[in-house]
């Protein structure tokens, strides 16, 4: 099995078109790309679903496909290097990756999928952004995203770093957040989590693009996902 040929100029759908086409089949969209987890119990199943991922994708796997391959599951990322986002390309490798995983007896899943960015309010972005590049070792995140001024892991390893305009200073709170990313169907669950926890919802007015909460303390969070935002 590999994946079928397509047209020279991938189109760009709406998330909802996206997340209508691949969820019914355990992918989930996130901070513009498709993840989906498949547990394997231990690394040489996790090391076969990899192999097997790599197989239906051929030459196309270098420029759409990431993997985080543990002792126990295996997350799958797809999202074209190009255009960074997912187009009907992503869209249709998601579905082909299902039918091979199935075939094979490997159930793909949501699991547990998130992304975390590092949100820095600024009052100059572009006097603080080139000190948390320096820092970190990051890179410009190439072509469009969610993320306003990006900077990204080059490794692929450490979160996001997004740059949020002020036109004001603000002492009396913080101003560096973290954002999480989640599937659009979890954030129910990891909210009231959260607040079971001893948290508090501070806003709810950009739902469901994010809701900001709160620990004890005051720090912040905001729990985002990609409906709201197209």
């Amino acid at each position: 099995m590999s994946l079928p040929s397509v047209a020279m100029s991938p189109t760009t759908p709406s998330s909802q078109h996206i997340s209508d086409a691949v969820g019914d089949i355990g992918w989930r969209l996130v901070l513009g790309a498709l993840y989906g987890e498949v547990e394997t119990g231990t690394l040489a199943l996790g090391a076969e679903v990899a192999r097997l991922a790599v197989e239906v994708l051929g030459d196309a796997a270098d420029r759409r496909l990431g993997m985080d391959v543990r002792t126990d599951r295996v997350v799958l990322r797809l999202q074209s290097a190009a255009a960074g986002a997912v187009t009907d390309v992503e869209i249709g490798a998601a579905r082909t990756l299902a039918a091979a995983l199935g075939g094979r007896g490997w159930r793909l899943q949501p699991g547990t999928v998130a992304a975390i960015e590092i949100a820095i309010d600024a009052l100059d972005i572009g006097a603080v952004r080139p000190f948390w590049q320096a820092v970190t070792g990051y890179v410009d995140e190439p072509g469009p995203s969610d993320l306003s001024d990006g900077l990204i892991d080059p490794a692929g390893r450490g979160p996001a770093i997004w740059f949020q305009q002020m036109d004001a200073p603000r002492p009396q709170r913080n101003r560096i957040h973290l954002d999480l990313d989640v599937a659009h169907d979890a954030a129910a669950d990891r909210m009231a989590a959260a607040l079971a926890a001893g948290g508090r919802l501070v806003s709810d007015a950009a739902a469901p693009a994010f809701w900001v909460l709160a620990d004890p303390e005051g720090n912040e969070v905001c729990i985002c996902t990609w409906q709201g935002r197209d």
